[in-house]
């Protein structure tokens, strides 16, 4: 991890965070707005994209608030999800964190961005 710099986004979404965490946290959910497949064994997770592939684990999970992902090839790294609601709003968001080598902050900012959006899309947020 070291030169690699922490980002912490946080987002607003508008649905339960029962639903929120079934987007999050399962295969078919990831699927649907993180990459173009995801396939899973044991606590294992296998993300595909355009060819490429990347396998993670999930090292930390609390079901509808928390899943950790940890990247096979850097175990330092991680990139995790956290839901939380509002006491008194009950606003749900969620707050994602990942690392970026110091020149590619941007990229990263705007690919969670860009993935975000298609994960309100489909929540219909």
């Amino acid at each position: 991890m070291t030169g690699k710099t922490k980002i912490q986004l946080e987002y607003l979404i508008n649905c339960s965070p029962k639903v929120l965490y079934n987007r999050l946290s399962t295969p078919s959910g990831l699927a649907e707005w993180f990459a173009e497949d995801v396939s899973i064994r044991g606590k294992e997770f296998t993300f595909r994209w355009k060819g490429a592939e990347e396998i993670a684990e999930v090292v930390m999970q609390k079901e509808n608030k928390l899943i950790r992902f940890a990247w096979a090839d850097d175990p330092e790294t991680y990139f995790e999800f956290r839901i939380t609601q509002d006491e008194l709003t009950n606003d749900v968001s969620l707050i994602v964190t990942d690392f970026a080598e110091p020149d590619e902050e941007e990229e990263i900012i705007g690919m969670w961005n860009n993935h975000i959006n298609d994960l309100k899309h489909t929540v219909g947020s």
